[in-house]
């Protein structure tokens, strides 16, 4: 019995590790743990066999903590620009604490630059890397880049 049970285990592990890695850099997460549980991010970059500080499969992510609210046509422009701030997070998470999307944003984006591993080792850094975020996501939530067929990207959008 004991050893059937293993085989399964052993054959259950070994297709899971063949199984194909689908959380690159570029997707849409919902984060489902911790202070930002239920925000939604963008995978920078994944680290499937753990790091030596942290070894378990994570990731960086960087995303929106304060969505812009709705803007219409009536309201004055200083109001316009204190409506359409983003408040952004980056930090690192457990593949087990993220929720992958159907979402990937696109490639003029560039995720892998919204920041580094040398930026995350620093508090001044991370305050870099959140700014840096926070403009290039107010900038893309004003005017979304277009997807194929010429309207604006679901996936910019769905953030």
């Amino acid at each position: 019995f004991w050893l059937k049970d293993q085989a399964k285990r052993s054959s259950l592990y070994q297709n899971r590790s063949a199984m194909g890695k689908f959380i690159k850099a570029g997707r849409v997460v919902v984060m489902l743990q911790g202070r930002y549980a239920g925000k939604k991010a963008i995978v920078v970059k994944t680290f499937d066999d753990g790091s030596k500080a942290r070894p378990f499969g994570h990731c960086l992510v960087a995303g929106v903590d304060r969505a812009p609210l709705k803007v219409t046509r009536r309201m004055s422009k200083k109001k316009i620009t204190k409506r359409s701030k983003v408040k952004p997070f980056v930090k690192y998470a457990n593949f087990n604490h993220i929720m992958p999307t159907r979402y990937q944003v696109p490639a003029e984006l560039a995720p892998a630059s919204m920041a580094t591993d040398q930026q995350m080792d620093t508090a001044d850094g991370r305050v870099e890397a959140k700014k840096f975020v926070k403009s290039l996501m107010q900038e893309k939530f004003l005017a979304p880049p277009p997807d194929k067929s010429g309207r604006p990207s679901k996936d910019v959008i769905y953030m």
